[in-house]
């Protein structure tokens, strides 16, 4: 028996300078070895990637088929000039799965193909910074192309054949093709795991937060563990009520209004403060209230709720940074809706009675910020309020036979979700590599027609690269790929290659997401040109804490 032993690195490094073509060499070789470890998992019959751990070889290996999942598992290359390369594809290749949830395998084909031919060119004497500069101005072309392909896309069938082309999954894409029909680009939509071994989905009308009942004293259906009020007034606070007798200005109020159903929302109440609602309940006549906490598990997710809520149900809310408490409350404080549920985990309103002008107002600006932000983490929060707001909610339950697979198909359904939040909002593009291959047609013309060397070089380099995804596909499939791309140039513009089935298809069969396609595009020319204009590495000494580790 070997004796077990922590995992650290046992390199040693001492420092200096190194210059070309050393520098691109070596880049390149740490490129092409992460590309070509992500390569396989191209396309709709994807081979995988098994995943262990020096510190742990007993343990089975993570078996992976996705190009943002096996970059996040690459930390260091063990050449230290080739981990420069490798760190560069992993950041392109990860950004590219984190903002679209899809893409990451295609990115990374195409940059190693870019910077492949980047890297002939300049050992046979050409310009670097040229060559990026001419990149860059054949990427617009290229772009100007993919957008005259793009088309908008809508119904479950159309929406379903994107999923499938995401997940390779046909029932789970069957389901949220039915899904993003009926909430759209910014509908809110929750994956739980589920104990069936089916999947399955339900949909809630108008819009629901994750905060219940402050008291299951007041669920009126107790079969049902909700209550639900028909055209309700509603009241917004951000603080703590601790003092029963604050609530007594709003409980007045609301009956000179004559309200008969009153929803609170506030930060919190005290045991006391719900006492006294109870109290109501039983004494006023013709008049319920029930009161929820405010959503929200942090102070700038709780604003965010606060302003929602008002603008949806058209009532002031009350906040604490004003100095204001219960007893401030004037008749505009009080909101409304058709109809407001509450449950001890969830509540939710329905035909919220604000300006519709206001309403819409609020959605574009959440929309435009949301186009602003580039924080993959940011934009989540963002996207859920306009899904509230929109009012399309839904849930997807993913069962399984056992619990890795539950959660490996859930990790797929979300994976999915984002991607076809981009597909619906910006439209599709044909797939299986087909828009780059017919993208092609607008930079044969520029390449012809140019006089610099290096234009005419960068306009090959991106003409050959806009090639390479549909090659993986096919090849990945089994497919010769100058074989089947010979049988599409025969067929004409408008076909492509189905690889499940063998057979030629008209291009509006096979769809992606546009958005993917050209974000993948967009970071792989970015990335190659950056890569391409380091002339020089500097490398430090390791660290002595480093080396004590070592």
């Amino acid at each position: 028996m070997s004796e077990e032993r922590p995992f650290h690195s046992q390199k040693s490094y001492q420092p200096g300078l190194v210059f070309q073509p050393h520098v691109h060499r070596n880049i390149a070789a740490g490129i092409n070895k992460l590309v070509a470890a992500i390569r396989p998992t191209l396309g709709p019959t994807p081979r995988t990637v098994a995943v262990t751990r020096l510190d742990d070889a007993r343990k089975t290996p993570e078996v992976l088929d996705s190009g943002g999942g096996i970059a996040r598992k690459v930390i260091e290359m063990s050449q230290r000039d080739e981990d420069i390369g490798a760190m560069l594809a992993r950041a392109l290749i990860c950004t590219q799965h984190e903002r679209m949830g899809d893409g990451s395998a295609t990115a990374a084909v195409l940059l190693g193909a870019i910077y492949r031919g980047g890297v002939h060119y300049l050992a046979a004497g050409g310009n670097a910074m040229r060559l990026r500069h001419y990149l860059e101005r054949a990427l617009a072309t290229a772009l100007e192309g993919l957008d005259e392909l793009t088309a908008p896309v809508s119904g479950k069938d159309k929406l379903a054949q994107v999923a499938e082309a995401i997940c390779h999954d046909a029932p789970l894409a069957k389901l949220l093709g039915e899904i993003f029909d009926i909430i759209g680009a910014y509908g809110q939509l929750d994956v739980r795991k589920d104990h069936s071994r089916v999947l399955r989905r339900e949909y809630i009308e108008g819009m629901f937060w994750n905060s219940g009942l402050v008291s299951r004293d007041m669920i009126v259906n107790q079969k049902e563990l909700q209550t639900v009020y028909e055209e309700p007034a509603i009241v917004i606070a951000d603080f703590q009520i601790s003092d029963p007798r604050h609530i007594m200005p709003m409980l007045e109020l609301a009956v000179d209004l004559k309200v008969e159903k009153l929803l609170l929302i506030a930060g919190e109440l005290s045991g006391d403060a719900i006492a006294g609602l109870m109290m109501a309940n039983g004494k006023l006549k013709n008049f319920a209230v029930m009161a929820v906490r405010g959503p929200g598990m942090n102070p700038d997710d709780r604003q965010a709720a606060v302003e929602d809520l008002a603008v949806v149900t058209g009532g002031v809310p009350l906040l604490k940074v004003m100095g204001q408490n219960l007893r401030d409350i004037r008749r505009e404080h009080f909101g409304g809706a058709r109809r407001a549920w509450a449950s001890p985990h969830n509540f939710g309103i329905i035909g919220g009675k604000g300006d519709p002008r206001q309403l819409r107002r609020h959605v574009s600006n959440l929309q435009a910020q949301y186009e602003r932000e580039d924080d993959s983490e940011r934009r989540g929060p963002i996207q859920a309020r306009i899904g509230k707001l929109m009012g399309g909610s839904a849930t997807l339950w993913i069962g399984g036979l056992s619990e890795s697979e539950i959660e490996a198909r859930k990790a797929t359904a979300e994976a999915t979700a984002d991607a076809m939040r981009a597909a619906v909002r910006d439209g599709v593009l044909p797939g299986g590599g087909l828009s780059y291959l017919t993208a092609r047609g607008r930079l044969q013309p520029k390449m012809n027609g140019a006089n610099d060397p290096d234009e005419r070089a960068a306009y090959h380099i991106l003409y050959e690269a806009l090639a390479e995804p549909a090659r993986a596909i096919y090849e990945n499939a089994g497919y010769e790929p100058g074989e089947v791309l010979g049988r599409i140039a025969q067929a004409g513009d408008r076909h492509g290659f189905d690889v499940l089935h063998g057979r030629l298809l008209d291009q509006a069969s096979l769809l992606d997401g546009a958005a993917i396609q050209k974000m993948a595009l967009k970071n792989a020319v970015l990335t190659a040109g950056l890569a391409l204009t380091i002339d020089v590495l500097v490398h430090h000494r390791t660290p002595e804490i480093a080396r004590d580790f070592g």
